[in-house]
């Protein structure tokens, strides 16, 4: 059984969710967490996962998104979180990014996000581009027991604080092609990996990316670790259901 603990089921690339969901499930995907990026994106990966039982969501609020909301904003839809909090499965996509601008709200975004999350008990799916360390710290500060660190490109040294702190890694496909993620891999026990396409994006080739591309995911750690491929498979699996409690 497979896992995508992070895609984009919601985005307009996706034509024909009818066909994606065929294609996971013909590979033995189980589980595909869609990641909300806002209120319109939140309400329909609900939809989805209303139609589709192998979905199940995630509510959260992009750090591009979180930017663009004044207070009232970001109370209602912390809001419509907690009142769906029976419906979804983890807080996510949040984070910080430092390709943008307005830091300090992003971060005042994030806080609440993870308040909310361990209010819920629920894991937190973190995005950090080019803002690891104030991610880490942020998280830290916090306590936060639950957390996905999705498509993580900080340098090893973080990496190892994230492992100590039994924080997952959710690693994408690029792993195929990034030396980056392969010594992430290596380095990091496989109790504390989990796999994620955040499709439709970052594939390697011109397609679109599907939630489907998991297994060859899979296959990549089961390489670098040195471990049978149906025991690596088996084993993130089981990490998803420890981490989400599913």
């Amino acid at each position: 059984m497979f896992v995508d603990v992070h895609c984009h089921l919601d985005d307009r690339k996706f034509t024909n969710l009818y066909s994606v969901i065929k294609n996971a499930t013909s590979k033995d995907v189980k589980i595909i967490i869609s990641n909300g990026l806002n209120h319109e994106s939140n309400v329909k990966n609900l939809e989805i996962s209303k139609k589709y039982s192998i979905v199940k969501p995630a509510f959260g609020i992009y750090p591009e998104d979180a930017i663009k909301l004044n207070e009232d904003g970001l109370q209602d839809e912390i809001k419509f979180i907690n009142n769906n909090r029976n419906n979804i499965i983890a807080i996510g996509e949040v984070g910080l990014d430092g390709t943008i601008d307005s830091m300090l709200k992003q971060k005042e975004a994030f806080l609440e996000m993870i308040k909310l999350g361990e209010k819920l008990k629920l894991p937190l799916i973190v995005h950090s581009r080019k803002a690891e360390q104030d991610v880490v710290d942020l998280l830290e500060s916090s306590n936060v027991k639950k957390a996905v660190m999705h498509c993580f490109t900080g340098n090893l040294k973080l990496a190892k604080k994230i492992e100590d702190n039994n924080w997952k890694f959710s690693i994408p496909l690029i792993i195929k092609r990034s030396s980056n993620f392969k010594k992430l891999v290596e380095i990091t026990s496989i109790s504390n990996l989990l796999t994620e396409t955040d499709s439709p994006y970052l594939n390697i080739n011109k397609e679109i990316n599907q939630p489907c591309n998991v297994v060859e995911i899979a296959k990549e750690i089961s390489l670098i670790k040195n471990l049978d491929f149906d025991e690596t498979k088996n084993l993130i699996f089981m990490n998803y259901q420890k981490l989400f409690n599913r």
